[in-house]
């Protein structure tokens, strides 16, 4: 089965959490290779996870730019 960028950036992400300074850098990462569309799931996504994760929500930001 082909796995997704959106489903390979989510794993990645997961994998990080635990360095809010490194996950920051894989979603900047994430949003140069993403496609609109993806990065909108992405954009769900990360305010799920974050929900639980306050030390990730200043990554959030990097939505925004």
């Amino acid at each position: 089965m082909k796995k997704t960028m959106f489903t390979y950036t989510k794993t990645i992400l997961e994998r990080v959490s635990f360095d809010p300074l490194l996950f920051c850098k894989e979603l900047e990462k994430a949003l140069k290779i993403l496609l609109p569309y993806e990065i909108e799931q992405l954009t769900e996504w990360l305010l799920q996870f974050t929900k639980e994760k306050p030390e990730l929500k200043h990554c959030q930001l990097l939505l925004n730019t």
